[in-house]
């Protein structure tokens, strides 16, 4: 708006009339002065306009225009230099004063200020019904509205007071939103319950309730706060009010004479009464704004969201120092764990070179165990056999016998002529079944007796107990005794060397045999049995009614070298023992309820690996 008073016009005449001046003079350009419009054009040129009309009043030559501005419109107006002085918010200045070198000239004197002349401050506003918000920490998770991020009164001030509360609007909040000029949008927005929290500048309540705009009832202040001389509802600390400074490129002649203009204002003057003022002061102290604005990190003071390493290092030295200490404890004790770990590691070599050697010769010694292992082996069964040497040699003496009557039967039948040729066929194919079962006598027996690797494969135990009774079953007959087998039909296969366990059995057998030597029993035998234990292995017991076991030879029944048989060698039971437990299973001996002795063994089914543990204490024979 641009105000042309009538002296003015006056003088604009006179000098077109007075042609004693001698030429046309140009008048000056117009003072402009850049307002703030937080509530709109409208309010701003009923508030503002009669400062701008007495300044031109003060300067008929010149006259002044006031330009209604924005936030944003005021910084594009400074950086163009298209206004000569600003009248603007607390925080807009100091951030124009930081930006563009603007200088206060002097500050409103409010009406509403007290003995300070503060009177900028926040006001924080609920629907008066809202009774689960009473203090600025009851902000969290609520939905809060404000006129812009850069809005002193209207948000900065507020901002600093939630802080101080534990409430970052940024983070704390469910949402936070920016109206925009003007300031009404915010008190209509909370009144409507279409935000939770409004944040306007001090005093703006009350300046709409008097104008009858909204009804000051339906709201509550948060947190109120009083203070002396200042009459309007308030959430938080004051700040200088607002001042009106000149752009670096305005004369400094233009802007001692405003100054003077202003300062020589009545109190009742209709600009200051229009304006809601009582005049204008010197210009306050404008340092609490700064601090307010160095914890908010804002305005010349954004640079501190980037804090370099000098200022860590200046505000928390006392942590650095402590971490330089932990770091140099730390190489230190990296330098004496790396000594240590070079003593350790030649230790180890050392201790790795003495083990290798050492497996080495357990390996040998191992071989060798193994090697004198097959021997005592292939010893016992040819003892075995040594014992049985009679009873094997009856058993050939048969179908060779049978043999030689065949032949000579055949002879005698051909020398006398008689012999018809299918008696004599039938003659040669008994004479060749004989061969046959002696054959298979003898193929036993050597494999049974030979030096062979051992030869673990999935095999039948039922097989294996069949296979060790044809070698001994000539004894029993010969002795009068018989071997019963009960042999169960669902075994399953284990994992063995079908000739070792056929060494075990037949052991097992052999030795019921002798102990049923001289005992009185009414029909002496030996009852061999398999099955299945509780655990699913393969279960095969031995059982006699001889003489039983004496307290002596059940402590040292395993024992090598230790025997109860007359020229014994004492092998054979402690040989048992060692082939079953390389197998994987357990040999053990218990007392037969009916006189006599049991001897069991349990192997593993094949498939089915049984850690060999610490069974209950059993006894073998």
């Amino acid at each position: 708006m641009r105000i042309i008073p009538r002296l003015k016009c006056l003088a604009l005449a006179g000098a077109l009339v007075g042609l004693w001046v001698g030429i046309a003079t140009a008048a000056e350009p117009p003072i402009r002065v850049g307002v703030l419009a937080y509530r709109g054009g409208d309010h701003a040129n009923a508030a503002w306009e009669p400062t701008v009309r007495y300044l031109a009043e003060r300067f008929p030559e010149r006259g002044a225009e006031m330009v209604p501005l924005d936030l944003p419109g005021m910084e594009a107006a400074v950086q163009a230099r298209t206004v000569d002085f600003v009248l603007t918010n607390t925080g807009n200045y100091v951030e124009l004063e930081a930006r563009h070198g603007v200088t206060r000239i002097a500050t409103l004197r409010s009406s509403r200020a007290g003995a300070s002349g503060a009177a900028i401050g926040s006001a924080l506003i609920v629907r008066a019904d809202r009774t689960d918000i009473r203090e600025v920490g009851d902000l969290k998770g609520r939905t809060v509205m404000a006129i812009d991020p850069d809005a002193f009164g209207g948000f900065q001030v507020a901002w600093g007071e939630m802080l101080k509360a534990g409430v970052d609007p940024y983070r704390d909040v469910k949402e936070l939103r920016f109206s925009g000029f003007p300031v009404d949008r915010v008190v209509f927005a909370v009144r409507d319950g279409t935000v939770d929290v409004g944040v306007l500048r001090a005093c703006v309540l009350e300046e709409l309730a008097a104008e009858g705009r909204v009804d000051s009832s339906q709201f509550r202040v948060l947190a109120p706060r009083t203070s002396p001389g200042f009459d309007c509802a308030l959430s938080t600390d004051l700040y200088p009010d607002w001042p009106l400074a000149r752009l670096a490129s305005t004369p400094e002649e233009l802007a001692k004479a405003v100054v003077v203009a202003l300062f020589q204002m009545p109190a009742d003057h209709p600009a200051a009464r229009g304006g809601g003022y009582d005049g204008w002061t010197v210009p306050l102290d404008y340092q609490p704004v700064h601090a307010l604005f160095r914890s908010l990190r804002i305005g010349p003071y954004r640079y501190l969201r980037e804090v370099s390493l000098v200022d860590i290092a200046r505000a928390h030295w006392e942590w650095l120092v402590v971490a330089a200490l932990a770091l140099l404890w730390w190489a230190i004790h990296s330098l004496r764990v790396e000594h240590l770990i070079k003593v350790r590691t030649a230790e180890l070599r050392s201790a790795n070179r003495d083990l290798v050697r050492e497996m080495a010769e357990r390996r040998r010694a191992e071989e060798t165990a193994r090697e004198r292992q097959k021997e005592m082996d292939h010893v016992a069964r040819l003892s075995i056999l040594g014992e049985m040497a009679s009873n094997l040699a009856h058993e050939l003496n048969q179908p060779l016998g049978a043999i030689a009557n065949y032949a000579r039967g055949c002879t005698r039948r051909l020398e006398m002529g008689t012999g018809e040729p299918a008696q004599l066929a039938e003659i040669t194919r008994a004479i060749a079944e004989q061969a046959e079962r002696a054959g298979q006598i003898i193929a036993r027996i050597r494999n049974f007796v030979r030096k062979r690797a051992s030869q673990l494969e999935p095999m039948d135990v039922n097989e294996a107990v069949r296979a060790a009774m044809s070698l001994c079953e000539s004894r029993a007959r010969g002795d009068g005794v018989a071997i019963v087998l009960t042999l169960a039909d669902d075994l399953p296969p284990v994992l063995a060397d079908t000739v070792q366990i056929e060494q075990v059995v037949l052991n097992l057998v052999v030795n019921a045999l002798d102990a049923l030597e001289g005992a009185q029993t009414g029909a002496p035998e030996v009852t061999v049995r398999t099955g299945r234990d509780e655990a699913g292995r393969v279960e095969v017991a031995v059982a006699d009614r001889g003489r039983g076991l004496t307290d002596e030879a059940r402590s040292r029944l395993f024992d090598p070298f230790f025997t109860t048989k007359p020229g014994g060698m004492g092998l054979g039971l402690s040989i048992c023992r060692t082939i079953v437990e390389a197998h994987g299973g357990h040999l053990w001996a218990t007392d037969n309820p009916g006189g006599g002795a049991v001897m069991r063994f349990v192997l593993p089914a094949a498939g089915k690996a049984q850690p060999v543990g610490n069974e209950e204490q059993h006894h073998a024979r």
